[in-house]
């Protein structure tokens, strides 16, 4: 949701262009200007004045506490969704120097972010999706839905939502979708580790429970080395069964059409506007749901 006319801050380079589209029906009567000494100040927040700007501008304008929102697991074909609610206070950008997109962290750091993050946050909450509500809702509806609740289980009311890459409403506050938002606001890169962690922490913990997938090591996510353990062993009750590679293991008809579909689908699909989603074949973030 980007910001209404009169808000204080231009994400300056942070959202794309948009097309202009033909008006249809009536004209709304144009809305009366602002005195200029009503008008408040404005504030151009741009990438490259680091990511701790964005959030700090909209605090310091009243905005605040701003919530960073992110999920993990979006792309796998096995395991939970989690989604991730964070608040970080703008004084402590020297105490988390460094904290960025959780995908570009090595596992050590992105545990000691995690044991950062969860010392001095202001607030921060964690949902924990479970396969079959991903597959009864669809990835994405489910992932919406655990944004909403996941900024919902926090203790205090944020005054603006930050979610990365793709707009999302029904947060009750005002929110505004960043591009790259993990590597872009702190808060977002925050909540993109307290996921990442948790869920990665559950797939160990699942390993032990099915060793044969492997999913300590991959994650639940559509490697080689997953794809040949699931022809071997089918999928077990915590894989996505509407994943096609799911479907296929477990003997389902895979019309040449899904296929074909699937595909075709490969380029279009995107994770958090950044990360393409695919088949099996693309790495560790893949995944195709049909």
């Amino acid at each position: 949701m980007s910001p209404a006319p009169d808000s204080p801050v231009e994400t300056a380079d942070l959202m794309p262009a948009r097309p202009a589209l033909p008006r249809t029906g009536p004209r709304r009567p144009a809305r009366p200007a602002l005195p200029p000494e009503l008008r408040p100040a404005r504030a151009v927040v741009r990438r490259s004045a680091g990511s701790w700007t964005l959030q700090t501008t909209l605090h310091r304008h009243g905005l605040g506490p701003v919530a960073g929102v992110d999920e993990a697991g979006r792309g796998a074909c096995a395991g939970p969704l989690v989604v991730a609610a964070c608040v970080l206070r703008p004084g402590d950008a020297k105490r988390l120097d460094g904290l960025t997109d959780s995908k570009l962290l090595t596992p050590a750091a992105r545990e000691q972010y995690f044991a950062l993050i969860t010392r001095w946050a202001q607030d921060h909450a964690v949902v924990v999706i479970p396969p079959e509500e991903v597959d009864r809702r669809g990835v994405h509806v489910a992932n919406i839905e655990g944004m909403r609740r996941a900024v919902a289980a926090l203790a205090g009311r944020p005054g603006y939502v930050l979610t990365d890459g793709f707009p999302v409403r029904g947060f009750g506050s005002p929110a505004l979708a960043v591009p790259k938002g993990d590597q872009v606001a702190a808060c977002v890169a925050a909540a993109s580790v307290l996921a990442k962690v948790t869920r990665d922490r559950l797939m160990v913990g699942l390993d032990g429970e099915f060793p044969q997938y492997g999913f300590a090591e991959h994650k639940g996510y559509c490697t080689p080395a997953h794809d040949a353990a699931l022809a071997a062993h089918g999928p077990s009750r915590v894989h996505r069964f509407s994943f096609v590679n799911v479907r296929a293991a477990r003997g389902d008809d895979v019309s040449a059409l899904e296929a074909a579909a699937a595909v075709s689908l490969t380029a279009a699909l995107v994770h958090n506007g950044s990360l393409t989603v695919g088949l099996s074949d693309v790495g560790v973030e893949g995944g195709l749901e049909l």
